[in-house]
């Protein structure tokens, strides 16, 4: 069959971002793209994890007379740079200078944000079972007349116990045990066992409620990689008692001792975590907020603090946005 002749006409495209003027003239802060759909390789010290991701990429408009910016351009560089290589500070500085260089004259500053889940193996606390945890991840990079930053932001899962409500049990416990045995003339140390082994014995017992710790982190500038699993394990670690995966009885029979070592309020949660990011020398500043969901209210309990670095975060946790 012969090859089909397509007649070869070039023609200009209507380019209207270019070359149309705005109904009313204005500088805006970000104009770009949202909920980019892209996969993102990260490595940590578990390997090399590839997910998919949402991508948020935006630069400013600085000239109140053009129309628009070149969205296109930013997609293909994002799709791009992600695919040739893992996640790292650096690709994300050349996506950043990418952004301005196509909109020079246009844009003086560019930001882009990566969202997506990190699978990690986590192990019982006793069995020999393991399990996965997906933690969710939010990286943004942002460029503002060749200052360059980046926040890493995560969040852990954990249960935390009432120390209030602990105590008002075991007055409750101490209570029904002198009822039951204020007329003894002896103690039986079988019996007392027995005793506090039913039902009848522990009459009480504290709440508790599953948590959420937010934390975002800034990072030094010569820090070159995304400490994901490491911030995960410092998190965690400075909690007590994260939330499990595979569970035998000898693990949820671990996981009710360590509530019960670990008793916090929301404020006790903020400030383990406060510590253990402020010994850590790779994070610039940082913002964290303890949310207790619990059983006691309808309604949360909350707990916020920063590094309280001068210029950065705010108690809301603003720093790019």
């Amino acid at each position: 069959m012969a090859p089909r002749h397509v007649e070869n006409t070039a023609r200009r495209m209507p380019d209207i971002a270019a070359e149309g003027v705005p109904a009313a003239a204005a500088l805006l802060d970000w104009v770009g793209m949202g909920e980019i759909e892209a996969p993102v390789r990260i490595e940590d010290g578990q390997g090399t994890v590839q997910g998919p991701a949402r991508i948020a990429a935006f630069v400013n408009l600085r000239r109140a007379e053009a129309r628009g910016i070149h969205m296109s351009r930013l997609y293909l560089l994002v799709d791009r740079l992600l695919s040739s290589e893992p996640l790292s500070p650096c690709l994300l500085r050349r996506m950043l200078r990418g952004f301005l260089d196509s909109h020079e004259g246009l844009s003086d500053r560019a930001m882009v944000r990566l969202r997506f889940e990190h699978l990690l193996r986590r192990p019982a606390l006793r069995s020999e079972h393991s399990g996965w945890r997906a933690y969710p991840v939010e990286i943004t990079a942002a460029m503002d007349r060749q200052q360059f930053g980046i926040e890493l932001a995560v969040e852990v899962v954990y249960s935390s116990t009432c120390p209030c409500s602990a105590a008002l049990a075991r007055q409750l416990i101490q209570e029904r045990f002198r009822q039951d045995f204020q007329h003894r003339p002896t103690l039986d140390p079988q019996e007392v066992l027995a005793w506090l082994g039913s039902e009848q014995g522990i009459c009480a017992t504290p709440h508790s409620q599953r948590s959420t710790a937010e934390v975002r982190v800034r990072l030094v500038p010569s820090f070159q990689g995304f400490p994901v699993a490491d911030l995960v394990d410092r998190l965690e670690a400075a909690l007590g008692t994260p939330v499990q995966t595979a569970v035998k009885r000898e693990d949820e029979q671990a996981f009710a001792e360590l509530n019960g070592q670990n008793l916090m309020f929301c404020e006790d949660a903020a400030r383990r975590l406060h510590a253990a990011l402020d010994a850590d020398e790779r994070f610039a500043d940082f913002w964290l907020r303890t949310t207790h969901f619990e059983s006691l209210h309808p309604h949360n309990a909350v707990a916020v603090a920063t590094k309280g670095v001068a210029g950065g975060y705010g108690a809301d946790g603003s720093l790019w946005r």
